[in-house]
């Protein structure tokens, strides 16, 4: 306590010193941080590493931008409160913000930006997404993935990071896609390929299938067509790309993997995280 008294009255002393000489000191700009799960925690790190000065959510009223969690849940953050609290020209940042969150921000004055609809984002949590689909596989299958047969459906950025993973394990990865561009880059990395429409006609062939599409593909008529007692891995966010009260029905097990990077790598999710908001932060400061 008595150094952090003395810290606090060099650094005042240097303050009125600079003053006194005419010498412009810079203040680290302020984020306060809410929610305490380790994501966000690691996220608050990562943000005082980059030079920002973190403080929890009851200093608010004096922060410059505010970290809200991922996901936003209104039940269980008093956002609106929260929001109130704060100063004018405070720049709040979300994940998966509702229209309800973007309607309480306006009413309390407050710019609020969802993080999670960047492109930088859903590529950095790509990784640690598809190492947790492989740590699921490994301890839900009964065979090695090496030699094993897997389809996944879908190749964004997560179907990318998975796909050349599963592959570099021996897997015998065929990735159903819509665009014939995401097909090529498939074929390019050395994985099979077929059309999405085509799921139906070749679904026989696996009891392991990786989905990463977020609309229903997985469907009342495809699900028959799966071997017996499949394993079914859904990445993609809610409501998900998979009829599990059917599959459920047919005796697959379908498990909806979500918010693997919280999950399985809270530090590397947290610091995806800060690193977004960064990148928001410098593009808002450049000129225009």
């Amino acid at each position: 306590m008595l150094r952090e008294i003395g810290i606090a009255r060099n650094r005042s002393s240097w303050h009125r010193m600079a003053k006194r000489l005419g010498v412009q000191v810079m203040e680290r700009k302020r984020f306060a941080v809410v929610g305490s799960d380790a994501r966000q925690a690691a996220a608050g790190r990562a943000l005082a590493r980059a030079g920002y000065q973190v403080d929890g959510p009851e200093d608010i009223a004096l922060a410059d931008y505010i970290l809200l969690p991922l996901p936003l849940d209104e039940t269980k953050t008093p956002l609106a409160e929260l929001l109130r609290a704060a100063k004018p020209g405070t720049l709040a940042l979300g994940g998966m913000l509702s229209a309800q969150a973007q309607d309480i921000a306006r009413e309390a004055g407050v710019e609020l930006v969802d993080y999670f609809a960047r492109e930088e984002l859903t590529i950095r949590n790509a990784i640690p997404t598809a190492e947790g689909c492989i740590a699921i596989l490994m301890q839900e299958r009964k065979r090695t993935l090496f030699g094993s047969a897997v389809l996944m459906t879908g190749f964004g950025p997560v179907g990318q990071a998975l796909g050349v993973r599963l592959a570099a394990l021996g897997a015998q990865v065929t990735v159903a896609a819509r665009r014939p561009a995401q097909r090529a880059l498939a074929e390019s990395l050395g994985l099979r390929s077929i059309e999405l429409r085509r799921l139906a006609d070749i679904v026989s062939a696996f009891d392991t299938v990786v989905n990463t599409v977020p609309a229903q593909v997985l469907t009342e008529t495809v699900l028959p067509q799966l071997r017996p007692e499949s394993l079914i891995i859904d990445l993609a966010s809610k409501p998900g790309g998979t009829d599990f009260a059917v599959a459920e029905r047919l005796g697959h097990r379908a498990i909806h993997a979500l918010s693997l990077p919280a999950v399985c790598a809270p530090e590397t999710a947290g610091e995806a995280v800060a690193q977004t908001v960064c990148d928001i932060l410098r593009e808002r400061e450049e000129p225009r």
